[in-house]
């Protein structure tokens, strides 16, 4: 019987678990969406959303408990000026989890775990991403045409 026994396992000992759970909350935090399965995605939400409650506190011990869980400074950085104050005035339900299929090799249930208001800095991010694979098409293009005069110039001068 499990009685009182909450959390998720998730089939790890407890340092792993850990390490996993740490490195989800700053993925998500430093990149607004990541895709995981349901069950971690449920496991990390209450931790993000702790992280974001010690952002709109805002003070020193905030930053230095928010520091000793998250694993990187510019997460840090990130949860206390960008994505905290986009929660000001919200009491909580900060993120998303949006399933979105199953996974080819073994079957598991994937979803997206997203930050709510992260859409316009997602469209950005892709419009972005979209416009540099634009720019080096273009370029490969340019490249292939070149590369193209320069063998007809030699196929021409070795016919005459």
């Amino acid at each position: 019987m499990r009685h009182r026994n909450a959390g998720f396992k998730l089939g790890r000992n407890t340092s792993h678990r850990r390490a996993l759970l740490r490195n989800l909350v700053t993925s998500v935090i430093l990149e607004d969406r990541v895709e995981t399965t349901v069950t971690k995605a449920k496991a990390v939400r209450p931790l993000v959303e702790k992280m974001i409650t010690l952002g709109k506190k805002g003070d020193l011990h905030s930053r230095r408990q928010a520091l000793a869980f998250l694993m990187t400074d510019k997460s840090v950085t990130r949860l206390f000026e960008t994505v905290a104050p986009r929660y000001g005035d919200r009491q909580g339900g900060y993120l998303r989890i949006v399933r979105t299929g199953f996974r080819q090799g073994d079957g598991g249930e994937k979803a997206f775990i997203e930050l709510l208001g992260a859409e316009k800095h997602l469209e950005v991010k892709r419009q972005k991403r979209a416009d540099v694979k634009a720019k080096k098409r273009a370029e490969l293009e340019k490249q292939l045409e070149e590369a193209k005069k320069e063998q007809a110039a030699e196929g021409g001068e070795e016919a005459a």
